[in-house]
């Protein structure tokens, strides 16, 4: 075992990965069988592996999802009109590079959070910054944003977030503070970072929806027209989940 001074440089330098790594090649029976060098690169990787754990642990954690949701746990098998070759298109994260939209909508309970949630993990893991938002409640603290000072540090973090998700567009029609807002956030991002909408409502409500028709055909230009769109169908997951517990339970 290398000496307490080493060790302690080591826990100094922050090498939490290869003080784990040198444990456990002091544990193995057969490691003098190995080359310093090979010694060396097992440290090495066990160091980097730690590191990129920790990076991904804090993007998580950042990233707020509201399910821990992936993408190789997605069952193509329910009837619900998912495009399989699309969303491994999604997976390999090209639209984020090119700063493109993603629009996922549906009837309630098919599963539009979830898989919005799927693919900010993946973003997370690809190394993307990542954010999610339940749209009513990011207007609610924009507003109050607006009075407490916090509005333009608050819009410079979202304008910076690789991907941002917004849930629940469209439960209530936005105010003309909300529209504002709004355009703003989307134009910061527009062509940069990558947004990513669920809606129960269709696109072409949407319009009516924002109100004001010249600051709705800015908000819909800068978020529609450079967007894949993913339509869920069925029935509602929650509802077969019930429905299968309902008929474990009578059996």
């Amino acid at each position: 075992m290398l000496p307490n001074p080493t060790l302690d440089k080591l826990q100094t330098l922050r090498l939490h990965g290869m003080i784990k790594a040198l444990g456990e090649q002091h544990a193995t029976p057969d490691i003098n069988d190995l080359s310093f060098d090979e010694r060396f690169g097992l440290m090495v990787d066990r160091e980097l592996t730690e590191r990129e754990d920790a990076r991904l642990t804090t993007r998580l954690k950042a990233a707020r999802l509201r399910h821990n949701a992936c993408l190789e746990d997605i069952d193509y098998r329910s009837p619900r009109g998912l495009d399989k070759a699309l969303i491994l298109q999604l997976g390999s994260g090209q639209w984020l590079r090119d700063g493109l939209n993603l629009i996922i909508g549906g009837p309630t309970g098919v599963g539009k959070t979830w898989l919005a949630c799927a693919l900010a993990h993946k973003a997370c893991r690809d190394g993307y910054s990542v954010r999610y938002l339940r749209l009513p409640r990011l207007m609610e603290e924009l507003g109050l944003a607006h009075g407490d000072g916090r509005f333009a540090k608050l819009m410079a973090g979202y304008a910076k977030t690789d991907l941002l998700i917004l849930d629940d567009w469209g439960l209530a029609p936005f105010t003309a503070a909300q529209r504002r807002d709004m355009l703003e956030l989307l134009d910061d991002r527009y062509g940069n970072r990558s947004t990513l909408v669920t809606s129960q409502m269709p696109v072409d409500k949407w319009h009516a929806l924002i109100g004001d028709p010249t600051l709705g055909d800015a908000i819909l230009d800068r978020l529609v027209h450079n967007a894949y769109r993913i339509e869920l169908k069925g029935e509602s997951m929650r509802r077969r989940v019930t429905k299968l517990t309902t008929a474990g339970t009578s059996d």
